[in-house]
């Protein structure tokens, strides 16, 4: 994807207001002696001598909220985190950690914290600005975006990430360094991230209701490898474990197109690491050009024809409708 900047400080100044002291009365009235009960009294029914609410007193949004600020890495999918209270984008990302777990806090903490130890290391929104070998990766990832023209809720946004596996030129030189195509990948997904906009979410979202997701299309057009060499066997694996742990909740559908029978062990691994709720979100397709007709549900009228015309659309070709991560 041609790079729309990602914001690389995610730092929000917080300003903090003090109300004014009230000023001493010359005349004040009579000072009446009070009982030590009288007192005690008074004292308990201040409210700003109560005691704090505990972690397990608060909601699991808040919860996780201060598992992120224990943490200290201030950020996720671009959205620097902040109290889901006021700031929905945080909300976002917090519930879609309890969606994943149905709920579970206790899970969905342990995930959130994973998540936010690996970003602090990995660094991702720094890959989605970083140059890849233009030899190893060209043409094999594209990010597509398409608005409704009354564009004004989230759902009038679809955001498309397309992995063009059947043109990859070298086997040994784009899936031989196992951590630079994941960094790869995951600069594809950063990128994808960036076009979805969840820093600037605007509605809330439910366990049942939650628009901020991405289309996944995997395309085996002419794939050279079918008998799928145990680099690309680790390459497939290890990309999957790596955004089922750090990516939740974030796909839409993912149609795997032009696909050949011998690819069975891609969803045979996949149930391994993925929920079954997601696993039912996998659509497997022998031909992509059938791919435009998935899309008459979405928000925005006529998504089918806007995709490339090598799926079935009127658009352009994905090669010029798309964005690619940086090459050099």
């Amino acid at each position: 994807m041609a790079e729309n900047t990602v914001a690389a400080d995610t730092t929000t100044a917080l300003a903090a207001s003090a109300p004014a002291a009230v000023p001493e009365v010359a005349a004040a009235a009579p000072i009446v002696a009070t009982s030590p009960e009288v007192k005690d009294s008074a004292a308990a029914a201040d409210p700003f001598t109560t005691a704090t609410t505990t972690d397990t007193e608060k909601s699991p949004l808040a919860q996780l909220w201060s598992g992120a600020q224990s943490h200290g890495h201030p950020e996720i999918w671009g959205v620097p985190l902040s109290d889901p209270e006021t700031h929905i984008p945080s909300q976002v990302v917090f519930q879609k950690y309890l969606n994943a777990n149905d709920g579970d806090l206790v899970k969905a903490k342990e995930q959130l914290i994973s998540t936010l130890d690996w970003r602090a290391k990995t660094k991702p929104i720094e890959l989605a600005h970083k140059a890849f070998n233009k030899k190893k990766f060209e043409g094999l990832g594209y990010v597509t975006t398409y608005v409704a023209d009354e564009e004004s809720e989230p759902e009038h946004k679809e955001v498309f990430t397309w992995n063009q596996y059947g043109s990859v030129k070298s086997i040994d030189e784009t899936f031989g360094d196992l951590e630079e195509f994941i960094n790869w990948r995951v600069a594809l997904m950063e990128i994808a991230l960036l076009e979805l906009g969840i820093a600037g979410a605007v509605k809330r979202i439910t366990a049942d209701y939650d628009p901020y997701k991405i289309y996944q299309v995997h395309d085996y057009r002419s794939i050279s490898f079918l008998r799928s060499p145990p680099i690309v066997r680790s390459a497939s694996s290890e990309t999957i474990k790596v955004f089922a742990q750090n990516y939740p909740e974030l796909l839409k559908e993912k149609f795997f197109v032009n696909v050949p029978a011998i690819m069975g062990f891609v969803y045979s691994f996949m149930k391994l690491f993925v929920a079954a709720k997601t696993i039912k979100k996998f659509h497997p397709m022998s031909n992509g050009g059938n791919l435009a007709q998935e899309f008459a549900a979405s928000g925005i009228k006529g998504l089918g024809e806007k995709l490339p015309v090598e799926y079935g659309g009127k658009g352009g070709e994905l090669k010029v409708q798309g964005k690619e991560t940086l090459l050099e």
